[in-house]
């Protein structure tokens, strides 16, 4: 078992641009305007433990359905080209409900730990050691709880045009992660 910290800093890119949490900002404003409260704790908790969970049961979960991780990670890269696509043009692609409460559902998952993410664990499983990956993960879960816990600051400080800036460079990084994910397991 071996850390890399280069591997561990770009898990931990790749990880921030999917999880996208500062351009979630808005999003996360709107929730909580809507419920009052934001349980940062909680969601932040869970969507770790999704995502771990995920990282360890994940490819036998696809194995039971019959699918490799290959095919998952081009599925995966296809997703996330979509996702950057959203966050570099503006396009709505993925529909979301707006529930009227903060809770598990609409802010752990599938906010922070959605299908994108989902798909990058197992394609980052491909490329790097799982350790590498668990660190990449806390990493960034620990950001994900100092963002909920400090989204007014937060909306403050970028302003809505900081905040559409740093939406749109994650989401040219996003789409760069896209089509190596989709070259590296596609042998292009």
């Amino acid at each position: 078992m071996e850390f890399s910290f280069s591997q561990i800093l770009s898990v931990t890119m790749i990880l921030f641009a999917i999880i996208d949490i500062l351009g979630s900002i808005p999003i996360i404003i709107e929730l909580r305007r809507k419920a009052g409260h934001i349980q940062s704790e909680k969601a932040s908790l869970v969507a770790l433990s999704l995502m771990i969970l995920f990282l360890f049961l994940g490819e036998s979960l696809l194995r039971v359905i019959g699918l490799d991780v290959a095919s998952f990670a081009i599925a995966g890269s296809i997703v996330i080209f979509c996702i950057a696509l959203e966050m570099v043009l503006g396009l709505t692609i993925f529909k979301e409900d707006a529930l009227e409460t903060v809770s598990i559902v609409p802010l752990a998952f599938p906010l922070i730990a959605g299908a994108g993410t989902m798909t990058t664990l197992l394609s980052l499983k491909t490329e790097y050691a799982t350790q590498n990956i668990l660190v990449g993960i806390i990493l960034n879960m620990t950001f994900v709880y100092f963002v909920l816990k400090n989204t007014a600051r937060l909306e403050r400080l970028f302003g809505k045009s900081g905040l559409n800036v740093l939406r749109k460079t994650f989401g040219v990084i996003l789409l760069a992660i896209a089509i190596k994910l989709f070259r590296t397991n596609t042998g292009l």
